[in-house]
């Protein structure tokens, strides 16, 4: 895992995946927004304007020698659905509700926006499949990665022994703080391997989205798994924290695709 530089953007990859993965997590730097959203803001619902929005998707992805109408893009509901994604999403179309996306189209990149929640990346070089996963407490308590697992399976033959997996910077178990509410369905979801995933300082709750999403992963049989282990409301210098931010700020990008 490390970062890399081209030109003034700056983006995160994973040495799970190989050369034959089009990926990056990118960071805040590089992008043409004001505050709150400075600099590199892809989001395009939190009160940015849309041809800035824009120009910082086109930096982010020609940094990366994608073509910006390539990216095939979803509403993230904090759900379980899955998109498969056989061509990008023209601009006219409507997004797709869902929270995984999968292709096995080197001409699409697919893309998701986070500020806290978990990206997960997912490729089978076997059957050269790559996927993304946008995961909050509510979408890990459903298992939306065990879904996205699942579905590489049914949807391209997959064995999960072949997928590499990816967990990205997001909000960490130091800081992301929940409610009793939140830890009985965290019980819940998890059994006996809750107590693993929660701890409490001071009466406070804290949950463990990067462990928890691990043992999804492990769960569904996928072995080669690397954590980033970066949280986003620790280091908002490089990072979207809704959290931390108290929701005045944007969402960084992550895409994914085959080369």
């Amino acid at each position: 895992m490390s970062f890399l530089l081209n030109g003034k953007i700056r983006f995160y990859q994973f040495g799970v995946f190989d050369r034959s993965v089009c990926h990056a997590i990118f960071t805040r730097q590089g992008g043409i927004s004001p505050e709150p959203w400075a600099a590199l803001n892809m989001g395009g619902t939190v009160g940015d304007d849309p041809e800035r929005v824009r120009e910082n998707r086109r930096r982010g992805l020609t940094a990366l020698i994608r073509d910006p109408a390539s990216v095939c893009d979803v509403w993230q509901v904090h759900g379980v659905e899955v998109a498969i994604a056989e061509s990008p999403r023209l601009p006219e179309t409507p997004h797709l509700q869902a929270d995984v996306i999968l292709t096995n189209k080197p001409g699409v990149t697919l893309m998701m926006r986070f500020a806290d929640c978990v990206p997960i990346m997912l490729h089978d070089p076997i059957h050269k499949v790559v996927g993304i996963i946008h995961a909050g407490w509510m979408g890990t308590v459903l298992g939306t990665t065990k879904y996205a697992v699942a579905a590489m399976q049914s949807r391209y033959d997959s064995k999960p022994v072949d997928i590499r997996a990816a967990i990205g910077p997001s909000i960490g178990p130091d800081h992301y703080e929940i409610g009793q509410d939140v830890a009985i369905q965290v019980k819940r979801a998890f059994g006996d391997m809750a107590s693993d995933l929660l701890s409490v300082r001071n009466g406070h709750i804290f949950f463990n989205l990067w462990e928890a999403n691990r043992l999804l992963l492990e769960e569904s049989g996928v072995q080669q798994v690397e954590v980033a282990g970066l949280c986003t409301a620790c280091h908002t210098g490089d990072w979207y924290s809704h959290r931390a931010e108290k929701g005045r700020t944007g969402r960084f990008g992550a895409i994914i695709a085959l080369v």
